[in-house]
């Protein structure tokens, strides 16, 4: 039997930004059910996924927000990619910045995210999804807080 070959995936992360805070979800702690190629069990991270075929950045984006939280997007742009691996999985995550949305974050995926939480982005929260952060991360640098 011969090994399938890995290939690199996309995927999105969307910051939704509500004054100095951004929406996080703790993926829930059992592995089997924390739904990440990453294996990254009761992290907390962004509303996001994979991409879909024939998708723009953008639709990905509200597509993964809408069904992980219920909110609608209003405007959103990319604000970054970057190159996520570790030994289980290897995506280029596309960030995407959402500051006008509609509606309040809602557990509408409960097998994979447990809880959705507004944190003030001077103060995020451990243990953390590393895709999400270097997203994040990104985003706090370019606003001069790291």
């Amino acid at each position: 039997m011969t090994e399938e070959k890995k290939r690199v995936g996309a995927g999105v992360g969307v910051i939704l930004k509500r004054g100095n805070k951004i929406l996080l979800g703790k993926r829930h702690p059992d592995p089997k059910k924390a739904g990440s190629v990453f294996r990254v069990a009761g992290n907390w991270c962004l509303p996001s996924g994979k991409m879909e075929f024939g998708e723009t950045i953008k639709e990905g984006g509200s597509r993964e927000v809408k069904e992980e939280t219920g909110i609608v997007i209003k405007n959103h742009e990319v604000i970054c990619v970057c190159n996520c691996k570790n030994k289980h999985a290897h995506f280029m995550t596309m960030g995407l910045l959402a500051t006008k949305f509609k509606g309040e974050p809602r557990v509408m995926e409960p097998d994979e995210i447990v809880e959705w939480k507004w944190f003030d982005l001077n103060h995020l929260p451990y243990p953390r999804c590393f895709p999400s952060f270097m997203v994040i991360n990104n985003f706090t640098h370019r606003l001069g807080l790291t």
